[in-house]
């Protein structure tokens, strides 16, 4: 194989795996509790830490907020990306870049710019707290 064959096998290469990461990802289809289809201009919907999550029923919602990561690690396995209700950095609070963002536990975090992930990296739960949507019950306070 010639030198120019090569570059351009090897350019083709990283073109494949450029569009792979660009397109992974697939919309959510179906319910993260019951795994049945949603329709998402009828189905029920939960905003929670910036992602918004549609279910079949109204009695999915309950089961996922009693355990929320459980269902965003399950979508996340399965290649889910989730519908976006953030506009602000967690971080700064400045409008985010639609193009600067990190996966984290099923969840699709936006930042400003990259200098933001490294905060964020480092107290994940900080900032998803300041995320849009519902968050976390917070835990009752301990009994003396």
């Amino acid at each position: 194989m010639s030198r120019k064959s090569a570059l351009i096998m090897a350019a083709l290469v990283l073109l494949a795996s450029a569009v792979t990461v660009f397109a992974a990802g697939k919309p959510q289809t179906v319910c993260p509790v019951s795994g049945q289809a949603i329709d998402k201009a009828k189905s029920p919907h939960v905003d929670y830490q910036g992602q918004r999550i549609y279910f079949c029923c109204d009695k999915c919602p309950v089961k996922f907020k009693a355990d929320p990561d459980k269902y965003f690690e399950k979508m996340a396995s399965e290649g889910v990306v989730l519908e976006s209700v953030q506009k602000v950095c967690p971080v700064t609070g400045e409008d985010i870049a639609p193009t600067v963002f990190t996966d984290y536990k099923g969840r699709r975090v936006y930042f400003c710019c990259e200098k933001c992930m490294a905060p964020f990296k480092k107290d994940p739960v900080k900032y998803l707290n300041k995320l849009p949507g519902e968050q976390p019950a917070a835990a009752a306070p301990a009994s003396k």
